[in-house]
């Protein structure tokens, strides 16, 4: 254990000593960003109704925003501009509470648990994964719960706002007008086909999303399936903390949703999926997955597969953010990226987007001129970067270490990754700060890639450094440049690293048409 811990403290000098100066570029760019999105943020333009004058109103007529999805992000999203004064309409194709699997005022009521963090367990040995949480007031802390329950607060929040229209609809189809976005086409609750108009149309309806082939290149790759479950009567080991257990042929997550509820999601490989109509799920999960189960929650869940109806299957979808420049359209959260959801970062990203978000809009009050919004509001995409990317690849990085493999440099890969959470300090800080969202830095990300990397080389090469061991040492640096390196490329090095080289890292807000006028 000694020499682990030197091997581990010299890789982290060394990364530390690679990564300074990419860290501390990086406080400047993200001090430059933040400093010019608070300055446009609190200049004040005049309000002005903006009235589609192009296209003949019909139907419901118009409004300031349309929001077409009310799930985390479009509701969140409501409920902001709506605050800042904005009219929006929000279109849900169903607003009754959600079943879905998932990882304020909103979480009051709803059962929801404390998460301090992870418990990893792997061969018997296990590594705790503590959030950063020292330098926050008490009451700061992870939150799980039932997402529909969530959701459904949300949404009552934002039906509270007079300004802020929310209904039941499908959305068919975005009217366009020589390449301008103008409104929707959708079916209300009764079936009739409606159509509303507004200068600017954010699109968030979730992973589902039928309106992204014509506002992005979508390219979504499925991995994996989550197979989940609802254990009841049974308590984690750890209070307040997940466990995830590497075990083969399947990773396995624990976390609690409630006071009396834990849910269990099963990660089963896309080529592997059986069949949950003919009971080969639940023979699957009994003798494949049940034999891994913590002691304490194995009783809980073989009952939770024996209840009918609680076995559950959600695709694990990966889909880079590439958007193509649409006048009068936006794309935001799970409809724009996705990632795998084995560290449950989507409401995160999709939070950290609304906020981005709500800030570009927050100085506008006239958004008729699609073109030039458009051409401002393109710095979102550059300015969701650090969260997003630090997230993306985060959790498709770790969904392929701890997929079970028989290559001996991924098992390697593996035995690292936890020896170097074990180490503590600096080193499991940081890699929970960048899970939980605390410290979204690609920079950051590189630092601990760095460090892993010395580490997981250093014990190979331990006591001696071998021919043979020189040439492991080799195979794992490919692996883990393998595994790394095509979801950094996926998410734009350019973008990651070097933000301010991109021409719309960010545009100051478009004058106002009143003001131009007077002064000229």
């Amino acid at each position: 254990m000694a020499e682990q811990y030197m091997v581990g403290l010299l890789g982290g000098v060394i990364a530390s000593l690679l990564g300074f100066v990419f860290l501390y570029c990086n406080f400047l760019i993200r001090f430059r960003g933040l400093r010019k999105l608070n300055r446009a943020a609190s200049m004040e333009f005049p309000k002005k109704n903006s009235v589609n004058k192009t296209g003949k109103s019909e139907g419901v007529g118009t409004t300031d925003i349309i929001i077409v999805g009310a799930g985390v992000a479009g509701a969140a999203l409501a409920y902001s501009l709506g605050k800042d004064g904005h009219r929006v309409r929000v279109i849900e194709r169903d607003l009754n509470a959600p079943n879905r699997m998932a990882g304020e005022n909103c979480v009051d009521e709803i059962d929801a648990q404390r998460l301090l963090g992870y418990t990893l367990y792997k061969d018997g040995k296990e590594a705790r994964v503590s959030f950063p949480l020292e330098k926050f007031q008490s009451h700061v802390a992870g939150r799980t719960f039932h997402n529909g329950r969530f959701i459904q607060r949300l949404r009552k929040k934002v039906a509270s706002l007079h300004n802020v229209s929310l209904e039941q609809g499908t959305v068919t189809s975005l009217i366009e007008e020589n390449g301008i976005v103008k409104g929707v086409h959708y079916k209300n609750g009764n079936g009739k086909l409606l159509t509303t108009y507004a200068p600017l149309t954010i699109v968030c309806d979730g992973c589902f999303s039928n309106l992204r082939r014509s506002l992005c290149y979508s390219k979504v790759d499925i991995p994996s399936y989550f197979v989940g479950l609802t254990l009841t009567n049974c308590n984690l080991p750890k209070e307040n903390y997940g466990a995830i257990i590497l075990a083969h042929p399947s990773a396995i997550v624990f976390y609690q949703i409630s006071s009396t509820e834990v849910r269990c999601m099963v990660n089963v490989p896309s080529e592997n999926v059986p069949s949950v109509s003919n009971g080969e799920m639940a023979c699957y999960l009994k003798t494949q997955v049940a034999p891994k189960v913590l002691p304490e929650l194995y009783d809980s869940f073989i009952s939770a597969i024996q209840k009918k109806g609680n076995i559950r299957i959600a695709p694990n979808k990966i889909m880079a953010a590439a958007p193509h420049l649409t006048p009068g359209a936006l794309l935001i959260g799970d409809a724009l990226n996705m990632r795998h959801a084995i560290t449950g970062g989507g409401m995160t990203v999709a939070l950290s987007d609304v906020v981005i978000l709500r800030d570009l809009l927050r100085p506008l009050h006239d958004l008729s001129d699609a073109s030039t919004i458009s051409k401002y509001l393109e710095s979102f995409y550059t300015l969701r970067k650090p969260m997003s990317s630090t997230l993306n690849i985060l959790a498709n990085v770790l969904q392929k270490v701890f997929s079970a493999s028989s290559n001996p440099a991924m098992k390697n890969l593996q035995h690292t990754f936890l020896g170097y959470l074990r180490l503590g300090g600096m080193f499991s800080y940081g890699a929970s700060a960048m899970l939980c969202g605390l410290c979204p830095s690609s920079l950051s990300l590189a630092f601990h890639f760095f460090s892993i990397a010395i580490y997981g080389v250093g014990r190979l090469l331990l006591p001696f450094p071998s021919p043979r061991r020189l040439w492991d040492g080799a195979k794992f640096l490919w692996m883990a440049s393998s595994v790394l390196l095509p979801y950094i490329y996926s998410e734009g090095t350019r973008q990651m690293f070097f933000p301010l080289t991109v021409p719309a890292y960010y545009r100051t807000p478009p004058e106002n048409k009143d003001k131009k006028n007077f002064m000229q």
